[in-house]
């Protein structure tokens, strides 16, 4: 399908449904969500920031790009570590997508000698990963050099889908390359740590203009790729390219990026989530989204009922969600956590 993005980046295995599907607000997709219809029936209307939440971009942009390098460029060398000389990044649609380019882009110009390709696909919570895609790749590589990648992990439930999905596909690892894992869930990240990637403020403006992915049987037919759309009117607003460029020039290709982990905390980010379900009365673990990028996400295209942070002085990595919670009239409250700087509660519309 269509994107911002170039053809030596990246492959995006995906049907363009642009047109086809009408985009809703969060609150009528919310309440759509909770009386049981999948989220990836729907396309949200995309949250256009004002100026303000522009300017925090760009701050986040100068401050935690070269975090983001430095992650980027760990979690690289891991895969090479571990993979060798032929490298299918598979990125998981579509905040996964931006993150394989880096990666890829960062292997090619360290070891030129490597074999890199990198696409992108959809792999959807309770519904699975897109199998015409996954055939597609396998009739062109070999399983063992297939390697998932993604932005971060929340409380796990993607890495849960894959592990499951990836049972079909013997040969195929499971395991999931991200730049930042506080749940504590996946050897290949670049940082334990709760650190905020800028690209986790912005929806499809730093995703190559792509919507998050769509799986209807009415448009989606049974050979189909899953779908997604492109949002052509915001290309003048496109950061998609400047992203990837501003990560890639903090990268000092002279390093000796350091791949070991020096993990110490056995505390999961699961065991948060479920203390944080008990301690709010949250009946549906799913409406907790912990991590800096989910909390981001609850609040752009979700009905958020409050905010958690572990430190509310943390102008840093956090004044994006102040901003947010702000403009949305959203309850930020200090919460103890290990894992996570921040946490997003989705509001209980429905009653079933």
């Amino acid at each position: 399908m269509r994107s911002s993005y170039s053809e030596e980046d990246v492959t995006i295995l995906l049907k363009d449904i642009t047109g086809m599907v009408e985009p809703l607000p969060s609150e009528v997709r919310e309440k759509l969500i909770q009386s049981g219809t999948h989220y990836c029936e729907m396309l949200p209307l995309e949250y256009r920031p004002g100026e303000k939440y522009f300017a925090l971009y760009r701050e986040a942009l100068r401050k935690y790009s070269a975090e983001t390098g430095r992650a980027a460029a760990v979690a690289a060398e891991k895969i090479k570590k571990r993979y060798g000389s032929n490298i299918v990044l598979v990125s998981l649609a579509r905040a996964g997508t931006p993150v394989g380019i880096i990666i890829k882009r960062y292997l090619n110009r360290k070891y030129p000698f490597l074999n890199v390709f990198h696409y992108t696909i959809s792999i959807i919570r309770g519904k699975g990963i897109d199998h015409n895609a996954m055939k597609y790749i396998l009739e062109r590589h070999a399983a063992s050099d297939i390697c998932f990648v993604d932005g971060w992990t929340g409380k796990g439930a993607i890495l849960d889908t894959l592990k499951r999905e990836l049972s079909a596909y013997p040969g195929v690892s499971s395991e999931l390359a991200v730049l930042a894992d506080p749940a504590n869930i996946t050897s290949l990240s670049g940082t334990k740590s709760d650190f905020l990637i800028p690209s986790s403020c912005l929806n499809s403006t730093v995703s190559g203009l792509m919507s998050r992915t769509f799986l209807r049987p009415d448009i989606i037919g049974e050979n189909d790729f899953h779908g997604a759309a492109y949002y052509g009117e915001l290309e003048k607003e496109d950061l998609s390219a400047e992203f990837i460029d501003t990560v890639m020039n903090t990268i000092d290709f002279t390093e000796n990026y350091e791949i070991s982990d020096s993990e110490s905390c056995k505390v999961t980010g699961l065991d948060e989530v479920k203390k944080i379900q008990k301690d709010f009365s949250v009946g549906d673990i799913n409406l907790v989204k912990p991590g800096i990028g989910e909390t981001t996400r609850v609040l752009l295209r979700r009905v958020p009922w409050k905010i958690l942070v572990s430190d509310p002085d943390d102008k840093d990595y956090l004044a994006h969600i102040f901003r947010l919670a702000e403009e949305k009239n959203v309850e930020v409250i200090k919460y103890p956590m290990v894992r996570y700087r921040a946490c997003g509660i989705i509001k209980k519309l429905a009653d079933t």
